[in-house]
């Protein structure tokens, strides 16, 4: 998977960015303009670190000024609704008052395993940017691929939508050789 080369001028206006915040056990993410695979590293290594958290009481994503969200970024949610549904016994909570990223949350299942609400969060806490974290084209890939299995465990919809993505990447990750075996 070769990811487009863009100008780093027009990356950095069209990226989007993930503010976090915690206070007594209470996470919040929150999305920021374009939600994209370039985001996947930081949200993994985000959950990498939830998982061991042991003050963990709740888990809300706040999409209010969210502008777009692919469906790699939506698998990652996906694990983080059910990374917490398994190992806290909690259902995250997702803040989303447009209706064009509801129907796409709505679209690829969110809702099994997330809560949907459109009312905004009543408090603002100090929220701050997560550290954009990068990763190499196999890593991503392999990202993506795991993103979208997690999606196609959701549903039979799902399942349909991205069984050739899916299969389209497992072949070019066997005809690819790795850049860590060079």
């Amino acid at each position: 998977m070769t990811l487009p080369y863009l100008p780093s001028k027009v990356r950095a206006k069209s990226m989007g960015k993930i503010l976090f915040a915690e206070q007594n056990g209470i996470y919040v993410l929150k999305f920021v303009g374009d939600v994209r695979l370039t985001l996947g590293p930081t949200i993994s290594t985000f959950l990498d670190k939830l998982r061991n958290r042991e003050n963990f009481r709740a888990m809300i994503i706040d999409m209010s000024e969210t502008k777009a969200i692919d469906s790699t970024a939506l698998g990652l949610v996906a694990k983080v609704g059910i990374c917490c549904r398994e190992q806290f016994a909690h259902t995250v909570s997702i803040i989303s008052p447009n209706d064009d990223i509801t129907r796409v949350l709505k679209s690829m299942a969110m809702q099994d395993v997330c809560m949907i609400s459109s009312d905004p969060l009543t408090e603002a806490s100090d929220l701050a940017e997560l550290p954009r974290e990068v990763a190499s084209e196999d890593a991503l890939r392999e990202q993506v691929l795991d993103a979208h299995r997690t999606l196609m465990s959701l549903n039979k919809d799902n399942q349909d939508k991205f069984k050739d993505l899916v299969e389209a990447l497992e072949m070019e990750k066997l005809e690819t050789p790795s850049r860590l075996a060079s």
